[in-house]
């Protein structure tokens, strides 16, 4: 399927606005994309993005921006410290020279030094702060991967900017991900997301159109954050859609350890007849999330979650469809994590046609996952399980 055969979905709710979107699947359909969107972009590009590899993907997003810079659009980037650790502000010199702007979230070693106080006290409080402030800058990542073109065309998924995304005949692992395209109003939420991190960390206040997110959700789609407080929270919104599911609730997350909020709700549904299947990766990239992950299985499926565990590719997608009604998708991971620490954001998406078309890969994903058995899981090796405690132990020091 080219690109451009790829469907659109309108959706609306209670007469609100309209939106269209569509499921872009790994990187062989996200990146082309989501580089012809900039190559067409021609007043403003916004990237807040996690993981950009110092490699040919990265390369080709840095060229893609530089080359819009060089044609009078505004581009900016914020881009994680800590997730793209391959590369640094002088990797964007092309960007820079063009005229684009790039900020680094939480950098370990900032530019900014501490002044050393004479006296021994002074001294020892100034050491006191930095080793705080590095702890925090470690702690708190930019996890979000948020693409907006001319205000009106966004995206976000899991999908992050480097070479594991690209296809196995490209020289890449061909990672399983999603990523959900939006036009219309969503995509203005996003603007608003993005410029929210841009004043946190350059002190500017944002363009006078850049519309503040109302308190509640508006329209079909809509965007949700974390560390949030209000009704758009992600955590939140999974939880109340969980609580409120009848039928079936599907889940693919690539670092699957949910807290006790999320674990009642899917008990308490499965109680009520609801079906909940749940897709990892049969191997992460992270062996330690990996074994915490496994730490839960028994509690899981005694409970009657059915766990499917995707072998070959890593799977590294953070969707989940309810009821054939409501979807999100985006950077958003069941951990403590994503709930606790870092900055996400995802887009929901009340639609019946979209999340049904959603659902429909799901269920190609599950054809070539194997599901785990009880029975079987609990002949594993005495020691694996210990291994399995302490990495969920762990879950908040990650």
């Amino acid at each position: 399927m080219t690109t451009d055969a790829i469907p659109w979905f309108d959706v609306s709710r209670g007469g609100a606005r309209t939106d269209s979107v569509r499921l872009l699947r790994d990187g062989v359909e996200a990146f082309p994309v989501m580089l012809d969107a900039i190559a067409k972009a021609e007043r403003e590009i916004l990237l807040e993005m996690y993981w950009i590899g110092n490699d040919a993907v990265g390369a080709r997003f840095r060229d893609a921006l530089a080359a819009r810079a060089s044609a009078g659009v505004d581009v900016k980037v914020i881009y994680d410290y800590v997730g793209s650790f391959e590369i640094n502000l002088a990797w964007w010199r092309p960007l820079v020279a063009a005229g684009g702007r790039v900020v680094e979230y939480h950098a370990i070693w900032p530019v900014e030094r501490v002044p050393i106080a004479p006296a021994v006290t002074a001294v020892t409080a100034a050491r006191r702060s930095r080793a705080l402030a590095f702890v925090d800058r470690i702690e708190r990542r930019d996890h979000r991967k948020v693409l907006v073109v001319d205000g009106d065309e966004g995206f976000t998924g899991g999908i992050n900017l480097a070479k594991p995304w690209l296809a196995p005949d490209e020289g890449g692992a061909g990672w399983r991900d999603d990523v959900v395209q939006v036009r219309g109003g969503a995509a203005q939420e996003l603007r608003t997301i993005f410029y929210k991190t841009w004043r946190r960390m350059t002190g500017e206040k944002a363009p006078i159109d850049v519309r503040a997110l109302s308190r509640r959700n508006v329209g079909g789609a809509w965007v949700l954050a974390s560390q949030w407080r209000t009704l758009r929270s992600i955590h939140r919104e999974y939880v109340v859609r969980i609580k409120r599911a009848r039928a079936s609730v599907d889940i693919a997350n690539s670092y699957f350890v949910p807290d006790r909020d999320v674990r009642r709700a899917l008990f308490r549904a499965i109680d009520r007849g609801v079906r909940v299947r749940v897709l990892v990766p049969a191997r992460s990239d992270v062996p330690l999330v990996q074994f915490a992950t496994e730490a839960l299985f028994d509690t899981l499926l005694r409970h009657g979650v059915e766990l499917y565990a995707l072998p070959g590719t890593m799977l590294h997608a953070k969707t989940a469809i309810i009821d054939d009604d409501f979807t999100t998708i985006g950077s958003y991971n069941l951990d403590e994590r994503s709930w606790r620490k870092n900055l996400e954001v995802n887009l929901a998406v009340r639609d019946r046609a979209f999340a049904r078309h959603v659902r429909g890969w799901f269920e190609r994903d599950l054809a070539r996952a194997t599901r785990v058995d009880l029975a079987s899981w609990r002949e594993r090796a005495v020691a694996r399980r210990g291994i399995e405690l302490a990495a969920y132990a762990l879950r908040r020091w990650w």
